[in-house]
Protein backbone atom coordinates (compact mmCIF):
# COMPACT_ATOMS: atom_id res chain seq x y z
CA UNK A 1 0.00 0.00 0.00
CA UNK A 2 0.94 3.33 -1.29
CA UNK A 3 1.78 6.29 1.27
CA UNK A 4 -0.67 7.98 -1.00
CA UNK A 5 -3.73 5.35 -0.74
CA UNK A 6 -3.42 5.42 3.02
CA UNK A 7 -3.69 9.46 3.04
CA UNK A 8 -7.04 8.78 1.16
CA UNK A 9 -8.20 5.68 3.51
CA UNK A 10 -7.59 7.97 6.07
CA UNK A 11 -9.14 11.28 5.04
CA UNK A 12 -12.37 8.97 3.89
CA UNK A 13 -12.38 7.67 7.59
CA UNK A 14 -11.98 11.40 9.08
CA UNK A 15 -14.64 12.70 6.58
CA UNK A 16 -17.02 9.90 8.17
CA UNK A 17 -16.29 10.85 11.60
CA UNK A 18 -17.18 14.00 11.50
CA UNK A 19 -19.93 14.15 8.47
CA UNK A 20 -23.79 14.30 9.93
CA UNK A 21 -26.14 12.01 9.76
CA UNK A 22 -27.88 13.95 6.77
CA UNK A 23 -24.31 13.89 4.84
CA UNK A 24 -23.72 10.23 5.49
CA UNK A 25 -27.34 9.82 4.40
CA UNK A 26 -27.36 11.72 1.10
CA UNK A 27 -23.28 9.97 0.30
CA UNK A 28 -25.36 6.04 0.58
CA UNK A 29 -28.18 7.45 -1.22
CA UNK A 30 -26.07 8.67 -4.29
CA UNK A 31 -24.29 5.14 -3.63
CA UNK A 32 -27.47 3.44 -4.20
CA UNK A 33 -28.66 5.09 -7.29
CA UNK A 34 -25.41 4.68 -9.09
CA UNK A 35 -25.75 1.18 -8.46
CA UNK A 36 -28.96 1.25 -10.06
CA UNK A 37 -28.01 3.13 -13.32
CA UNK A 38 -30.07 5.95 -12.20
CA UNK A 39 -29.32 9.42 -13.18
CA UNK A 40 -28.47 11.68 -10.60
CA UNK A 41 -31.39 14.41 -9.58
CA UNK A 42 -28.84 17.19 -9.99
CA UNK A 43 -27.89 16.17 -12.90
CA UNK A 44 -31.08 16.03 -14.38
CA UNK A 45 -32.46 18.57 -17.55
CA UNK A 46 -36.02 20.10 -18.75
CA UNK A 47 -36.93 17.80 -21.12
CA UNK A 48 -34.77 14.40 -20.56
CA UNK A 49 -36.46 11.33 -20.26
CA UNK A 50 -34.59 9.87 -17.27
CA UNK A 51 -34.52 7.32 -14.68
CA UNK A 52 -34.17 8.43 -10.86
CA UNK A 53 -33.77 6.22 -8.09
CA UNK A 54 -34.08 7.27 -4.30
CA UNK A 55 -36.43 7.87 -1.23
CA UNK A 56 -39.74 8.81 -1.08
CA UNK A 57 -39.33 12.04 1.65
CA UNK A 58 -43.29 13.73 1.31
CA UNK A 59 -46.19 12.51 0.04
CA UNK A 60 -48.89 14.89 -0.13
CA UNK A 61 -52.95 14.72 -1.84
CA UNK A 62 -53.29 17.92 -3.24
CA UNK A 63 -57.10 18.22 -4.35
CA UNK A 64 -57.78 20.48 -7.58
CA UNK A 65 -60.69 22.00 -8.63
CA UNK A 66 -61.38 19.46 -11.52
CA UNK A 67 -58.24 16.71 -11.44
CA UNK A 68 -56.71 15.35 -7.75
CA UNK A 69 -52.96 15.05 -7.49
CA UNK A 70 -50.89 12.69 -5.39
CA UNK A 71 -47.42 14.30 -5.14
CA UNK A 72 -44.16 12.66 -3.79
CA UNK A 73 -41.04 14.14 -3.23
CA UNK A 74 -38.12 11.83 -4.69
CA UNK A 75 -34.63 12.78 -2.95
CA UNK A 76 -31.64 10.95 -4.27
CA UNK A 77 -28.90 12.51 -2.18
CA UNK A 78 -28.28 14.92 -4.44
CA UNK A 79 -31.39 17.17 -5.23
CA UNK A 80 -35.48 16.55 -5.57
CA UNK A 81 -37.78 15.15 -8.11
CA UNK A 82 -41.30 16.01 -7.61
CA UNK A 83 -43.28 12.75 -8.82
CA UNK A 84 -46.86 13.56 -9.57
CA UNK A 85 -49.73 11.65 -10.24
CA UNK A 86 -52.70 13.33 -12.34
CA UNK A 87 -56.05 11.79 -11.35
CA UNK A 88 -55.35 9.82 -8.11
CA UNK A 89 -55.85 10.44 -4.34
CA UNK A 90 -53.54 7.57 -3.34
CA UNK A 91 -51.11 5.01 -4.38
CA UNK A 92 -50.46 2.01 -2.05
CA UNK A 93 -46.75 1.65 -1.64
CA UNK A 94 -46.37 5.16 -2.56
CA UNK A 95 -45.68 6.73 1.39
CA UNK A 96 -42.80 8.77 2.92
CA UNK A 97 -39.31 6.72 3.45
CA UNK A 98 -40.00 3.67 0.99
CA UNK A 99 -37.04 3.76 -1.92
CA UNK A 100 -38.01 3.65 -5.75
CA UNK A 101 -37.09 4.13 -8.82
CA UNK A 102 -38.82 6.38 -11.57
CA UNK A 103 -39.02 7.18 -14.94
CA UNK A 104 -40.59 9.91 -17.11
CA UNK A 105 -39.46 13.17 -18.76
CA UNK A 106 -38.20 16.23 -16.99
CA UNK A 107 -40.19 18.89 -16.85
CA UNK A 108 -40.07 22.40 -14.62
CA UNK A 109 -42.90 23.60 -12.19
CA UNK A 110 -42.10 26.66 -10.09
CA UNK A 111 -38.24 26.73 -10.54
CA UNK A 112 -38.80 22.96 -9.37
CA UNK A 113 -37.75 19.39 -11.51
CA UNK A 114 -41.17 17.63 -11.62
CA UNK A 115 -42.18 14.19 -13.06
CA UNK A 116 -45.96 13.57 -14.84
CA UNK A 117 -47.26 10.48 -13.84
CA UNK A 118 -44.32 8.18 -13.95
CA UNK A 119 -43.27 5.06 -14.38
CA UNK A 120 -41.97 3.21 -11.09
CA UNK A 121 -41.17 0.41 -9.43
CA UNK A 122 -41.21 0.18 -5.39
CA UNK A 123 -38.12 -1.02 -3.94
CA UNK A 124 -38.52 -3.89 -1.24
CA UNK A 125 -38.56 -2.20 2.35
CA UNK A 126 -36.02 -2.09 4.28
Amino acid sequence: MTTDERTTGLRRFLERLTASEEELDAQELQRDSAKCGAVPAGQCQRGQVVSVSGRLRTVAYTPRTNLPTLEADLYDGSDVVTLVFLGRRSIVGIEPGRQLTARGRIAIRDDRKVIYNPYYELEAPR
